[in-house]
């Protein structure tokens, strides 16, 4: 029984690791964070909509499809699984067809949002009005 090794015989360091550990992945995600909304908030700028939309959940749902030209009622559509993901494929789609992309800008709206928004919203993607009226 003498190899049996208590956590306070070992100094009990894992606790300190796993905060520096969680520490470092809350600044991660929170530098995501600022970077979506920067980028978002520059984009709807560029679309003649009121940047500070892109902090109000919900409402900057609503300024993405005027943004895109869809109809405000289509919010109600991502309420509904698996629905939800289809609407916001043919929303990403629009939006990058209004500031003249292609399907490339579109993928990256789908899988690298924080960095294709930051790409339309700082770089010299011109508004072209709402893809889908």
């Amino acid at each position: 029984m003498d190899h049996v090794v208590t956590l306070a015989q070992q100094g009990g360091s894992g606790g300190v690791t796993a905060g520096i550990g969680a520490m470092v992945f809350l600044v991660i995600y929170l530098a995501i964070i600022v970077l979506v909304i920067a980028g978002v908030w520059k984009t709807f700028s560029k679309a003649g909509q009121p940047g500070w939309a892109a902090i109000i959940p919900i409402f900057n749902v609503y300024i993405m499809l005027k943004v895109a030209g869809r109809p405000g009622w289509w919010l109600i559509l991502f309420l509904i699984p698996v629905v939800n993901f289809i609407v916001a494929i043919i929303l990403y789609n629009d939006i990058s067809k209004s500031f003249g992309h292609g399907i490339l800008m579109t993928l990256g709206l789908i899988f690298l949002s924080p960095i294709a928004f930051c790409i339309i919203g700082f770089g010299s993607s011109q508004y072209q009005g709402p893809a889908a009226a």
